[in-house]
C-alpha cells in the first residue's frame, strides 16, 4: 500500500500555479497526492489544467465531502475517483481512516445524485481484501460508477518497498471472478479493463508485462519539487529535469531526459499501472482487441487465469512462491526512498519519531 502519508512534502516547497502554467498540452491528467484536496488551491489548479489537458481526473480518499461536491459543481466534467479498499470493515483496517468507508461512500453518492458524469471508486487489491473485489465492483455497477483496479507496487512515490502479495492463487482466483464479471457486461469499456485485469493476474505472479512499456515517451509524473519523472513506479526517481527551473521544451528534449528514457527501455520491474498500461492499450489496440473478442466469442466460462503459463508453472511446482517473489518489486532487505527534499524529509523524520512516542504510550 501507499505511505505517502508518512512523508509529505512541506506545503511551501511544493508545485505552484506558476509551474503548472508551464506544463504542455496533454490529452489526459491525474491530480494525485497525499490528499489533493488538503491543496487549499485545487480549484486554481483545475482551472489552469483545464487549458491544457482534454481530461482531468482527481484521486481521493473522498473524506473532504464538502470540497469535493463543490469542486464537482464548479467543473461539471472532472473525474473523481475515491479510493476505498474494500467493504467497510476491510476498508477502514486498511486505510486507518475513523469511518473512512461511510465518508468516502456517501461523497460518492452524493457525486451521483447530482447526476456527475465521471465518478468511480479505486481499489488497490492486497491479500487482505481480495475477496472483497467482486462485491465492491457490483456496488459500483448498481450505482452506474466507474471501477478501477490495482495490485501492490513498490516504489519512492509509495514510499514502500515491502509490498508483496503472499497467497497469489487466492488473490488470483478474486481477479479472475472480476474479469469474468467484466466480460459478461454488454459495455466495451469493460470488456476492455478485464484484459486490464487479466494483465494484474500476470504481473502479480510477476512476469514481464503484457504490453510495452513507453513512460517518458508520451506520458510523465511531476512531483510537488516540479521534478519530471518518467512514472510514480521507479524504486529511486528518475530526474529528468525540473519545470521550476527549465521551460518544458528544454526540459522534454534535454540529454538527461534521454538518458531517462533509456533507463525506460530497460526497465525490469514490470509495473502494471494504468497509468503506464492506458496508453499502451491504445498505442497496441490490436493486442487489447484480440484478447477481447477472443473470450467473447467463448461459450460458458469466458475466463481462465490458467492460460496464462506462470499460473500452471506455480500450480505443477515447476515455479516455487520464492522464485515468484523474486521476480516481484518487493525488497524485504530495502529501505524505503521517499523522493522528498531534505527538509521534509526531516519534517517526515519528526512526524515518525512522534507517531512511535504514540504507540509507546
Amino acid at each position: 500500500m501507499c505511505n505517502r502519508y508518512k512523508a509529505p512534502s512541506r506545503p511551501e516547497e511544493e508545485i505552484t500555479l506558476d509551474t503548472i502554467k508551464k506544463l504542455p498540452k496533454m490529452y489526459f491528467t491525474n491530480i494525485t497526492g497525499g490528499e489533493p484536496f488538503i491543496r487549499q488551491d485545487l480549484s486554481s489548479i483545475v482551472q489552469e489544467l483545464y487549458k491544457k489537458s482534454d481530461r482531468i481526473v482527481i484521486s481521493t480518499n473522498g473524506f473532504f465531502t464538502d470540497r469535493i461536491i463543490n469542486l464537482a459543481k464548479e467543473f461539471p466534467q472532472v473525474g473523481i475517483r475515491i479510493s476505498i479498499e474494500g467493504l467497510q470493515k476491510t476498508n477502514d483496517e486498511i486505510r486507518g481512516l475513523p469511518d473512512g468507508f461511510n465518508r468516502g461512500y456517501e461523497t460518492l453518492k452524493r457525486l451521483v445524485e447530482m447526476k456527475h458524469p465521471d465518478v468511480g471508486f479505486g481499489m488497490t487489491v492486497q491479500d487482505r481484501n481480495a475477496s472483497d473485489l467482486v462485491p465492491l465492483y457490483k456496488l459500483s455497477n448498481e450505482l452506474g460508477m466507474e471501477f478501477a483496479t490495482a495490485s501492490l507496487h513498490n516504489s519512492f512515490y509509495f514510499v514502500e518497498a515491502k509490498n508483496i502479495i503472499h497467497d497469489r492463487p487466492m488473490v488470483a482466483q478474486n481477479f479472475e471472478d472480476l474479469v469474468n464479471e467484466l466480460l459478461k457486461s454488454s459495455e466495451p469499456k469493460k470488456w476492455f479493463r478485464a484484459y486490464f485485469n487479466h494483465g494484474l493476474i500476470n504481473y502479480i505472479y510477476g512476469q514481464p508485462r503484457l504490453l510495452p512499456c513507453d513512460m517518458a515517451f508520451d506520458t510523465f509524473f511531476i512531483d510537488p519539487y516540479g521534478d519530471v519523472m518518467p512514472c510514480n513506479g521507479t524504486k529511486d526517481k528518475e530526474v529528468m529535469g525540473n519545470l521550476n527551473r527549465q521551460s518544458w521544451d528544454e526540459l522534454w528534449h534535454s540529454t538527461r531526459a534521454d538518458v531517462v528514457r533509456e533507463k525506460v527501455r530497460h526497465c525490469s520491474r514490470n509495473c502494471w499501472m494504468i497509468g503506464s498500461v492506458s496508453p499502451a492499450m491504445h498505442r497496441f489496440i490490436w493486442k487489447p482487441a484480440t484478447w477481447v473478442l477472443r473470450h467473447k466469442l467463448r461459450l460458458g466460462k469466458k475466463y481462465d487465469m490458467h492460460e496464462l503459463q506462470s499460473v500452471r508453472d506455480y500450480e505443477d511446482g515447476k515455479a516455487t512462491k520464492e522464485q515468484l517473489d523474486a521476480c516481484s518489486t518487493c525488497d524485504m532487505d530495502a529501505a524505503a526512498s521517499d523522493g522528498l527534499s531534505e527538509a521534509s524529509r526531516e519534517d517526515a523524520h519528526i512526524f515518525e519519531t512522534s507517531e512511535v512516542l504514540k504507540s509507546k504510550d
